[in-house]
């Protein structure tokens, strides 16, 4: 029992993750009907950004303030993304509202290739890495119940932690604020929002700002897990599969999404895997997002396309 339960624990922290890229994706279709293919580059980019702030800013503060210089490398970081965000919403999005979708998505797949290419120039090229003061020892819990305890890796929790408190703050964004439900107006129907007076464009700046600082939290948790490489880039494509399964256009599915997503791979990797030969954990997500979509295509908590026409 005891180890299901530290596989259990596992899998919701790595799902936690999942969602938190996932809602990337989920934040610029509900409200602009683009599928972000840009989202691995904004991760990748704002990791850098985060790196090479802290690296630069730690000897200036004497190279004993990690607290504040990652403090500052945030909120330098967030600053660039809100500036990529507005950019990208002024000289690509807007000269194609009500365009194909294969011509926007052919828009955010340039977008992609432009971020990590200009992340290179601008960052550096070498791989880096962000230390925010995680503990990377494990820690057991539960001793007095359960004979040695359950193992739980610090890093991780503290990780899903971030990633819950981030992704119950943006809950309350969209409920609570005025802002919040202008963009649940303009997610349900543009028209209808524009015609009470919300402005798309504005609105689509403020997602797209706000995807950049979803952005931002993952590449700091990932970076600080993985290192700052290119490769981080495909942190996306874990997200894909989190996104089809709770629905491109549901929050609350993107978080449930990925917690399913994380629980099932460690579950099938730990007690499937050893009759298989191993390596579920690579190719269960899509797996079961592809046998969901003959199911529902829309997701468990998506709409039908059918409806948003």
């Amino acid at each position: 029992m005891a180890f299901f339960l530290e596989t259990l624990l596992g899998g919701l922290m790595a799902g936690m993750l999942y969602s938190l890229v996932a809602l990337g994706f989920v934040l610029i279709y509900k409200a602009s009907g683009v599928f972000n293919f840009a989202q691995g580059a904004m991760v990748l980019f704002a990791a850098l950004a985060m790196a090479r702030f802290s690296e630069w800013i730690g000897p200036l503060l004497g190279g004993d303030q990690l607290l504040l210089a990652n403090l500052l490398a945030f909120v330098m970081a967030g600053g660039v993304m809100f500036i990529v965000a507005w950019l990208i919403e002024r000289l690509a999005l807007r000269h194609l509202v009500n365009q194909e979708g294969t011509t926007l998505l052919m828009a955010t797949l340039g977008i992609a290739y432009f971020l990590e290419g200009l992340g290179q120039t601008l960052f550096g090229g070498s791989i880096y890495k962000i230390d925010i003061g995680m503990p990377k020892d494990p820690v057991f819990w539960l001793e007095s119940v359960f004979q040695g305890g359950i193992l739980i890796n610090k890093e991780d929790l503290y990780a899903a932690l971030i990633a819950a408190v981030l992704v119950a703050g943006l809950s309350l964004f969209f409920q609570k604020t005025v802002t919040g439900r202008a963009l649940r107006a303009v997610a349900d129907d543009h028209q209808a929002a524009q015609s009470i007076g919300i402005p798309l464009n504005h609105i689509w700046v403020i997602v797209w700002c706000v995807a950049g600082v979803v952005a931002l939290v993952a590449g700091m948790i990932w970076g600080s897990k993985l290192g700052v490489q290119f490769s981080l880039a495909t942190v996306a494509l874990r997200a894909l599969p989190v996104v089809i399964l709770g629905g491109l256009t549901s929050v609350p599915g993107a978080i449930i999404g990925g917690l399913i997503i994380g629980v099932g791979e460690k579950l099938s990797e730990v007690y499937l895997g050893p009759y298989v030969g191993g390596g579920i954990e690579i190719w269960f997500a899509y797996v079961l997002a592809l046998g969901f979509l003959l199911i529902r295509p829309q997701g468990l908590f998506g709409e039908k396309i059918i409806d948003r026409v």
